[in-house]
């Protein structure tokens, strides 16, 4: 078998770029629509299949080193290569084309993940954002054609805009012929002599943009809010990818969220809870007027109805639920120890005895909120 170097008539340190000039020189030369002889048409096949070898990175190493290219392998000894190389022979390269049909150099782009914080306040009512993203738009020098301006792609002069080359392949079962994307326009049909300067022929720059964004109320931690076609443009001006939002709610010093109800914790003296009062509490839209009554006990839960969040797909806010947590002073005067004394002497409460078990007051406060 003929040294794939020779027939390109390249050194074997030759760079991609030196290898890629010399086919698409021979091939101009030896295709048999310019050269019809039988000669020209059996050296345009040594050079298509050097090309194809010398061009990739692996079967070039594998040659170098001394192992066949054959599409069986074995070194001439007729033995069976890998399955990849038979599959390879007989129907292409590996992703390569149909036969017929180019590659479209317009591809859809890919999608994008941004990751939003919000406040529960956000939560409760839904909030307006402006996000700038990093991510890929259409190059305003060429408009996505990759060429420069007053510019256009060529068809490629070796495949003739077909994006694929065939060529005979000897094999136990006779001459095959197989078709392979073309290795001067990689499978496109067209060369760019003149790719645009300001992306590289890529169609598309890397900038950033601003993406008004509407969040609803009622989003959580976790939740991914789509926003099709706001990604990347494509390859050439594709089509873009869509957008999707992570939302991450930050946690709040004084309320949180049981589904579409907030919770809270209200301290009361041990003079409030035994006598009742009114109380002005702040929650997440302004102030509340709060009554307790007398006697409140510690642990009691207190609802406020439509205080809490307005669900993401629905109109009725969920409440606001207060637990009571009532303090009982830890430093008392003499005279402020006298009147409790004298208030238990005249209340003749029975002593501290054991009751019903709970798991503390956060489970008891955790349990009304929850079953209140």
């Amino acid at each position: 078998m003929a040294d794939h170097y020779e027939v390109l008539g390249v050194a074997r340190d030759a760079t991609p770029d030196e290898i890629k000039k010399a086919y698409r020189r021979l091939a101009r030369e030896l295709h048999p629509d310019v050269n019809p002889g039988d000669d020209a048409s059996e050296r345009f096949k040594l050079v298509t299949h050097a090309y194809d070898v010398l061009s990739d990175p692996d079967q070039r190493a594998r040659y170098d080193l001394g192992g066949s290219d054959s599409p069986f392998g074995g070194g001439g000894q007729g033995g069976f290569g890998g399955f990849g190389d038979i599959f390879e022979t007989f129907f292409g390269a590996a992703g390569g084309q149909r036969a017929g049909r180019p590659r479209s150099r317009r591809e859809r782009g890919q999608d994008a993940l941004v990751r939003v914080t919000l406040d529960l306040k956000d939560v409760v009512f839904g909030v307006h954002r402006d996000i700038e993203v990093d991510t890929a738009v259409l190059c305003d020098t060429c408009k996505g054609s990759c060429t420069q301006p007053g510019t256009s792609p060529v068809t490629c002069d070796i495949c003739h805009g077909s994006g694929h080359v065939q060529r005979t392949v000897r094999s136990l079962l006779g001459n095959v012929v197989t078709s392979q994307p073309c290795g001067s326009c990689q499978g496109y049909g067209t060369t760019i002599p003149y790719p645009c300067a300001t992306c590289q022929g890529q169609g598309r720059v890397r900038a950033r943009r601003t993406v008004s964004l509407d969040i609803p109320a009622g989003v959580e931690t976790g939740l991914r809010l789509q926003l099709p076609g706001s990604g990347e443009v494509g390859p050439a001006g594709g089509p873009n990818g869509d957008l999707y939002i992570e939302v991450t709610v930050s946690p709040h010093e004084e309320f949180s969220r049981d589904g579409d109800d907030l919770l809270a914790t209200l301290e009361v003296s041990m003079s409030d809870a035994i006598l009742g009062t009114t109380t002005t509490i702040d929650s997440l839209d302004g102030p509340v007027d709060l009554e307790l009554r007398a006697g409140v006990q510690g642990g009691d839960v207190l609802t406020i109805k439509g205080r809490g969040i307005t669900p993401l797909r629905g109109t009725q806010r969920g409440d606001l639920r207060v637990g009571v947590h009532v303090v009982t002073p830890t430093r008392l005067d003499a005279r402020e120890r006298a009147l409790i004394e004298d208030f238990a002497k005249r209340t003749k409460a029975p002593p501290p005895r054991l009751a019903e078990f709970h798991q503390g007051l956060f489970a008891k406060l955790r349990d009304r909120f929850r079953n209140g």
